[in-house]
């Protein structure tokens, strides 16, 4: 019988073949190193300013950042953490009561990424559920007090990255308006071939903000620096918070980092996560939590081959009211329309070049 997720409590020995990837797609996982200066901030220091100064050089050199001592109770991450390693412990057919396929569903349980649309499916479940405004979406307490906690983190990461900017702590929470809320709870089942497939594969975050619980007890998670896949371990007691795509409409000369979730091992783990990354299956489970806030108002910007597409900026003004970044985006356009410009003439000269010694004077 087809049960549509891996979940179901049997020990893989061997991978599905819809989750093989071509041999030029696999995970390289000799070729990935430990991230070892992972910017670890601590949001319970009282210089507000060294705070800021951190932030804002982790955002130019990395993306992403690990927060502590950011005000969530290590008794609602707990919680929320048993919830979900409760629900994907139930027998399947308790969990295919939520499975679905559409995703306008405000709760749903589902597999890989896009059954749809993907060619190759990736190695993990997951249930993703609406979480703001709570009392329309999420009635459960455990579930609605660890959502709340960790939407005020949000928040006061939203001032924080706005006064990083030199700007007032308000001005991206003005103009990104009320803020949307989504939490993922991934799960990875251990991987008996991780070198074959992908927890997720590179990929960028649509939303604002994305706030990730790690499992503790695996290594999944890795970002692109410097040309290269890096992991980033689990801190105990840190979220990562990573830039999403609706960040860049104002914070755009920041780097952006690509995320994965690879299988590492042969342990389950859960992932809490407010938005994606790249993920490396493992021989162990991996469970996760994601919450992500992202703005209803906003258009993500466009990608081609991987990368933002930049000949969309002329759309981002109609979002952007802050005056500061409105001149800065102009400064950017011309800069790039200068580059162009420049590119165009030396192909110019270039072509002209080779006329010339095509047809030599006599």
């Amino acid at each position: 019988m087809d049960t549509k997720v891996l979940s179901t409590g049997v020990l893989y020995t061997n991978l599905l073949e819809s989750n093989i990837r071509p041999e030029s797609e696999r995970p390289r996982l000799s070729e990935v190193s430990d991230c070892e200066d992972v910017p670890l901030i601590d949001l319970g220091c009282e210089d507000r300013s060294q705070v800021i100064k951190q932030i804002r050089e982790a955002c130019k050199t990395y993306g992403f950042f690990q927060v502590t001592n950011h005000g969530v109770s290590s008794e609602a991450v707990e919680k929320m953490q048993g919830v979900a390693t409760e629900f994907f412990s139930l027998p399947v057919e308790e969990k295919l009561k939520l499975y679905s396929d559409d995703p306008s569903k405000t709760m749903r349980l589902s597999t890989s990424f896009n059954l749809n649309k993907e060619k190759v499916h990736n190695w993990r479940d997951y249930l993703r559920l609406h979480c703001h405004p709570l009392d329309k979406y999420v009635p459960e307490e455990i579930v609605s007090n660890y959502c709340m906690e960790v939407r005020q983190l949000g928040y006061r990461l939203e001032e924080l990255i706005s006064e990083s900017l030199g700007l007032e702590k308000d001005s991206i929470k003005n103009v990104l308006g009320e803020q949307g809320q989504h939490m993922a709870v991934n799960y990875y089942p251990p991987c008996p071939e991780p070198e074959l497939t992908y927890g997720l594969p590179g990929h960028t975050d649509p939303n604002a903000l994305t706030i990730l619980l790690q499992d503790l007890q695996v290594s999944g998670l890795q970002v692109l620096k410097d040309g290269k896949w890096v992991a980033v371990n689990p801190h105990p007691n840190a979220f990562v918070i990573n830039l999403g795509d609706q960040y860049i409409l104002f914070i755009f000369y920041f780097l952006f980092f690509y995320f994965f979730i690879i299988k590492n091992d042969s342990k389950d783990s859960v992932i809490l996560c407010y938005t994606g990354d790249l993920v490396e299956v493992a021989k162990r489970s991996l469970l996760s939590l994601s919450l992500t806030m992202f703005s209803a108002s906003c258009v993500a910007v466009k990608f081609k081959n991987g990368k933002r597409d930049l000949s969309k900026l002329k759309y981002i003004e109609k979002f952007i009211e802050i005056e500061e970044i409105k001149a800065s985006v102009q400064k950017f356009k011309e800069r790039i329309s200068q580059r162009s410009r420049s590119g165009a003439e030396e192909k110019e000269e270039d072509q002209q070049d080779r006329t010339n010694d095509s047809h030599p004077q006599s």
